[in-house]
């Protein structure tokens, strides 16, 4: 494309608000700006300005993989943005680019490989198995989130990051703050600093452990002069929050298993489809709101048509690229044995989520042990009267009532 059929008319500024939608609907905000082109404006509820959206499939993989796009020039700008507290810490991992970007990350790749995981496999079964062994005992009816689906993850990220038993309530209680937007920001960034303070002493304990978890890795690579205890830190942070994700990316997955019973008796009576049928899932699930972190253009980039101007914020929705037709075929389709699946659930590119493997390992154990050991799990209520989480960053429903 040459520089004179670039178009210098820019599209409308589209007001994308955070609504707290119900089950796994999907955003018709985010519908109509994926029909209204490849390349939109839109404007988040806080912050100034707009932002450029990239919404395709093929365009989304280029910006998240183009160093072109930075995220550590979003540092000192305040681009228009989801939530109030959501303002960048400088060093943050989300905020920086290679090289320290590929640098921090290194320092807890091996918490995170396959090997990494599978350590803590046997461990994650016997918590969950504990957990079903509760419920089951307790009898119903019960409210699944509250009985499996949010202690089990939590469990897992800490016995992951080698926080203690002891202190995982507080890990949940400062999470939900932190991924909150109804608390206000003053809450969200108390819980943050909290939770900062707590990882500091732990990391600074672990300097000379030789331990595979990732308080250990993190201390010793400090210890090392690898990494600043400030990364080592805000690292650490990230990875407990996102940890905790999972907790509400189940909650949706068995809410869509348990308001398509079919579905559901389908991976029951077949198990070596599970694998599949997860990752469809995990395309398919709207797991948050709006869009994550934005990007800078650090030079003039043209896409479709639009030129980019070198300043200008830009975001990618990885639930758009999950629904694009060219790619998928009936996107808006649960398709179990849709092959190749190349998702994007847990994001690509520098920033794909390093926990993309643990929580396949977890969304893999908990489809297990709930189809097989508890089979008459079906909703205790009409699947309207589940109650989703109010202004949640990352959806999910705030109780799951079944029965069996």
């Amino acid at each position: 494309m040459t520089e004179e059929t670039l178009t210098e008319t820019l599209p409308p500024v589209r007001h994308w608000p955070a609504v707290d939608l119900a089950g796994t609907d999907f955003d018709p905000v985010l519908t109509d700006l994926m029909n209204e082109g490849p390349v939109t404006r839109v404007q988040l509820a806080n912050g100034e300005g707009w932002a450029w959206l990239v919404t395709r499939y093929d365009d989304v993989r280029m910006v998240a993989n183009d160093p072109r796009f930075g995220r550590e020039a979003v540092m000192g700008k305040q681009v228009t943005r989801l939530a109030p507290h959501f303002i960048p810490d400088r060093g943050a991992v989300g905020f920086l680019d290679p090289p320290d970007h590929t640098r921090l990350r290194r320092s807890v790749a091996a918490a995170f490989t396959a090997r990494g995981v599978e350590r803590i496999r046997d461990k994650a079964r016997a918590m969950l198995d504990e957990l079903v062994d509760e419920l089951l005992q307790d009898g119903p009816p019960a409210d699944l989130t509250s009985a499996v689906l949010s202690p089990f993850p939590i469990a897992v990220i800490c016995e992951l990051m080698g926080v203690p038993a002891a202190d995982r309530h507080s890990m949940h209680t400062w999470t939900q703050l932190i991924l909150s937007s109804a608390h206000g920001k003053e809450l969200s960034e108390r819980a943050k600093r909290e939770m900062s303070a707590y990882f500091r002493d732990l990391i600074a304990l672990r300097e000379n452990s030789a331990g595979e978890d990732v308080a250990s890795l993190l201390g010793a690579a400090a210890g090392r002069q690898e990494v600043a205890l400030e990364e080592a830190v805000g690292l650490a942070v990230l990875l407990q929050i996102g940890g905790e994700a999972v907790t509400n990316n189940s909650g949706q997955m068995f809410y869509l298993l348990l308001t398509r019973p079919e579905l559901a008796a389908r991976l029951r009576s077949d198990p070596g489809i599970r694998p599949k049928a997860i990752d469809e899932l995990l395309r398919y699930i709207p797991h948050r709101n709006a869009v994550g972190l934005s990007r800078i253009a650090l030079e003039d980039v043209e896409i479709h048509g639009v030129r980019v101007r070198a300043g200008d914020a830009v975001y990618v929705s990885y639930l758009a690229a999950n629904r694009d037709p060219e790619v998928f075929r009936d996107p808006e389709t649960i398709d179990v044995s849709r092959s190749p699946n190349p998702h994007v659930a847990f994001g690509c590119g520098p920033h794909y989520c390093p926990g993309g493997m643990l929580a396949r390992l977890e969304s893999g154990l908990l489809v297990d042990a709930l189809l097989d050991r508890v089979p008459g799990l079906r909703l205790a209520v009409a699947p309207a009267q589940v109650p989703f989480r109010k202004g949640a960053l990352i959806r999910g429903p705030a109780a799951l009532p079944v029965t069996w």
